[in-house]
């Protein structure tokens, strides 16, 4: 069985550092650690978060992780549910840049980022806009000519107010200089749903998690808001091959209750590094179409500092939740 790296450890701060060791009667036992996911099953976070189990599992030898999906209020329900969690080092879950921040920024939710202890990021994917494979748009200029003939009558299907879906909408009415029509959704399935019964013209939906429909031909992509063309999606033009000087994304990351104790944050932790050093888990990442971004939990508390400060700002000068 691998066993974890060196390199994992230092990342973690782990070497020369207490070990907690997993036998009978210490951390966690007998007892599950709980995976929290924000969404419903079967979305590219849900998706994430099972694939990665397994791995997690292999590098805490004796654990055992069951994935709890928590979903609603654009993912508040879920953070709040791990925020609220006893901070003993049995519940772990999947936060989201930039939801986290968002919802705290346009409402008082149950719990602050102050509440969280980041272990690190997992997947880096660009948003994108798609539409039903016979629409009669092929690309961004078209569906802004359109936009501008047709105000407030482009409904757009997104997973939820000031989600990363919804910025990029709502940066696209900026560079379009029309208003489109926000359509909010609980998780990616009844946003597809929609999309293919012309309830909604556009779905704004990351690309990684939105590809295999792309191969099945159930959905056809407009455009990716990566700053480049991404590995995973080399076809698909960027909005700014397009003329649109426009990106945006999402970043999945791991993150426990505030106050876990420092020795089994360190080990899940370590765990998550060895997780996305493992060359078998970044080929079923790329089976299963999520772009990686590997960081420790002070390089992805960076982030989610600098983001919260960039939303906040963008707030003051235009608020995304009317």
């Amino acid at each position: 069985m691998p066993s974890i790296t060196r390199r994992s450890l230092v990342a973690a701060g782990l070497v020369g550092a207490p070990i907690v060791t997993l036998g009978q009667g210490s951390w966690p036992g007998e007892r599950p650690i709980s995976f929290i996911v924000p969404f419903p099953p079967g979305g590219g976070t849900d998706v994430m978060a099972r694939a990665m189990v397994p791995y997690l599992e292999r590098y805490l030898p004796g654990a055992r992780f069951v994935v709890l999906n928590r979903p609603g209020a654009g993912a508040e329900i879920g953070y709040t549910a791990l925020a609220s969690a006893p901070p003993d080092g049995l519940t772990v879950g999947v936060v989201i840049v930039p939801s986290l921040q968002t919802i705290t920024i346009e409402r008082t939710p149950r719990y602050r980022r102050q509440d969280f202890a980041f272990l690190g990021s997992v997947v880096d994917d660009p948003g994108g806009f798609f539409v039903a494979p016979d629409s009669p748009l092929r690309g961004l200029t078209e569906l802004a000519a359109y936009a501008r003939a047709n105000p407030d009558k482009v409904a757009v299907g997104t997973a939820g107010i000031g989600s990363d879906d919804h910025l990029l909408m709502l940066g696209f009415e900026r560079l379009i200089g029309t208003r489109l029509v926000h359509v909010p959704f609980a998780g990616q399935a009844p946003t597809i749903t929609a999309l293919l019964g012309r309830h909604i013209m556009v779905a704004a939906m990351n690309i990684g998690e939105s590809l295999e429909l792309v191969k099945q031909g159930q959905v056809r992509p407009l455009a990716q808001a990566a700053p480049a063309r991404t590995a995973l999606a080399p076809d698909i033009p960027t909005f700014r091959e397009q003329g649109f000087e426009l990106t945006g994304g999402v970043v999945r990351g791991l993150a426990v209750p505030a106050g876990t104790p420092a020795p089994l944050r360190a080990r899940l932790e370590a765990a998550l590094l060895a997780t996305m050093d493992d060359p078998a888990w970044q080929a079923e990442a790329g089976r299963l179409y999520q772009p990686l971004r590997r960081m420790d939990g002070a390089g992805f508390t960076r982030l989610v500092e600098a983001e919260a400060e960039r939303l906040r700002l963008l707030w003051q000068d235009r608020p995304w939740k009317d």
